[in-house]
C-alpha cells in the first residue's frame, strides 16, 4: 500500500466521507481577480490581500515546498428543515451546518492524526499544513483536482453520490503523494469516484440562481457575496443594506436555499452518521423572541460550541431584529423594544427598523421615546425613518 492509498484508507477510517489526492502546484487565477475587482468580496478584505491573492494562485507559497495535498471531505446533512418550523415565522432559521458542534473543532483534529501518520510512514522529515476553510487556499480548485466533485452553478462543490453538504479540509505535504495512476479518490465505501466527479454537470438547470431571494448568484458559477444571506448575516459585521432586510425573511445565520433546490441534493443526499453534526435540540429553528432576550453570558452559553457563535452576540441580535420585523407581528413588539435599549447600537437600529415596519402605535410610542434618548447619530437615523 502507498502512503497515498494509506492516507486514503485512515481518512475513511476516521469518518471522513471523500478523500482524494490533488499536486500542488500554480492554479489560473484570473476569474478569482476579477470576482475581487468586482468587490464581489464584500468587506472580507483577507480574500484580497495581496499576499493572500499570491498564495491562492500557489500553495506552495502557503506551505514551501509542497508537492501534493490529501483533500477530505465530510457529509454533515442530518435532515431536511421540517415544514412546520421552516413555516414558521415566529422562529429563525439557522444553516443546517450550523446545527450541531463546530465542525473546525471536529475536523481539524482528524486532520492532525493524518498528518501524525503521514509523518511516521514516509521515512523522511516532513512540513505539513492542514486547514479546515481558514487557508488561503482555493479549496473548490482542489477538490476537484482531486476528484471529489465538480464545482455547481451555486458555487458549491457537488459530489455526484453525495451532493454539495460537504465540509472540505486540506493536508498539505511536502511529500509527493503522486503518482498513482490519475488520481485514486474513493468516497467513504471504498467505491473509486473521479470520474464520476469530473463527468458531473449542472447542465441548463438554474434552480439555485431562480431561488436565490437576494439576486446574490449574479451568474452562473459567480457569487456577489455582498447580496449574500451568508455572508449579510455572518460575515458583515455592521448594518444590512435596509433594501436588502425584507429579503432575509427570518433567516438569521447562513442560508441554504441554493443547496436546498439543488437536484443532485434533492436526489443524492443522504444522511450523514457523524454524531457531531447532529442538531442540537435548539439550535435547528429557534423563537426568535427567545434569542433577542439573550445577554453576552446567555449567548455563550447557549452557543458555546457551535458554528453561531461566530457571529457574536451583537450580529445574531441583529439579525434577530430583522427577522423579527419581516414576521411583523404586534407580539414581538415587546422584545424589540427591549432591543431598542440594548447596549449595542448595531442591534438598536434594527430593533428601531423592526418596530417601523410593525408600526403599531406601541411600537410607535418605543421609537420616538427612543429618538429622544438615543445619542447614536446613526440609530437617530434609523430612527427617524422608521418613524416615517
Amino acid at each position: 500500500m502507498t502512503l497515498a492509498e494509506l492516507l486514503e484508507a485512515e481518512a475513511r477510517r476516521l469518518d471522513f466521507d471523500l478523500a482524494g489526492i490533488a499536486p500542488v502546484e500554480p492554479y489560473p487565477i484570473d476569474r478569482y481577480r476579477a470576482w475581487l475587482d468586482r468587490g464581489y468580496h464584500g468587506e472580507m478584505d483577507y480574500l484580497a490581500r495581496p499576499d493572500a491573492v499570491a498564495k491562492r494562485g500557489d500553495p506552495a507559497q502557503v506551505l514551501p515546498g509542497a508537492r501534493s495535498a490529501l483533500v477530505v471531505a465530510a457529509n454533515y446533512h442530518t435532515q431536511d428543515l421540517p415544514a412546520e418550523l421552516r413555516d414558521d415565522a415566529s422562529r429563525g432559521i439557522v444553516a443546517s451546518y450550523a446545527w450541531g458542534d463546530d465542525y473546525h473543532e471536529v475536523l481539524l483534529p482528524r486532520l492532525r492524526q493524518l498528518a501524525t501518520i503521514a509523518g511516521e510512514q514516509a521515512g523522511q522529515p516532513l512540513a505539513q499544513r492542514v486547514y479546515v476553510d481558514t487557508g488561503p487556499l482555493l479549496e473548490r480548485e482542489m477538490a476537484v483536482r482531486a476528484g471529489l466533485g465538480f464545482v455547481g452553478k451555486n458555487t458549491n462543490l457537488i459530489h455526484p453520490r453525495l451532493g454539495s453538504w460537504l465540509f472540505l479540509g486540506e493536508l498539505l505535504s511536502t511529500h509527493d503523494l503522486l503518482p498513482l495512476a490519475g488520481p485514486a479518490q474513493q468516497d467513504r465505501d471504498g467505491a473509486a469516484t473521479a470520474q464520476a466527479a469530473v463527468e458531473g454537470t449542472c447542465g441548463r438547470c438554474t434552480r439555485c440562481l431562480d431561488a436565490c431571494p437576494t439576486g446574490a448568484l449574479v451568474a452562473p458559477y459567480v457569487l456577489d457575496a455582498r447580496r449574500c444571506i451568508s455572508y449579510l448575516t455572518i460575515e458583515l459585521k455592521g448594518p444590512i443594506p435596509r433594501n436588502l432586510r425584507p429579503l432575509i425573511g427570518n433567516r438569521i445565520f447562513g442560508c441554504d436555499i441554493c443547496q436546498e433546490v439543488c437536484p443532485w441534493n434533492r436526489r443524492f443526499a443522504r444522511p450523514t452518521k457523524e454524531p457531531a453534526f447532529q442538531p442540537r435540540a435548539d439550535n435547528i429553528a429557534p423563537r426568535l423572541a427567545d434569542l433577542m432576550a439573550l445577554d453576552d453570558a446567555g449567548f455563550r452559553q447557549r452557543f458555546r460550541g457551535s458554528p453561531v457563535k461566530r457571529a457574536k452576540r451583537r450580529g445574531l441580535l441583529r439579525n434577530v431584529a430583522v427577522a423579527l420585523g419581516n414576521w411583523g407581528d404586534p407580539a414581538a413588539v415587546p422584545a424589540l423594544v427591549r432591543a431598542l435599549g440594548d447596549v449595542e447600537p448595531l442591534i438598536r437600529g434594527h430593533a428601531a427598523w423592526a418596530l417601523g415596519r410593525i408600526g403599531t402605535g406601541e411600537a410607535r410610542r418605543a421609537l420616538e421615546e427612543g429618538l429622544a434618548a438615543e445619542g447614536e447619530a446613526w440609530v437617530r437615523e434609523e430612527i427617524r425613518l422608521a418613524l416615517v
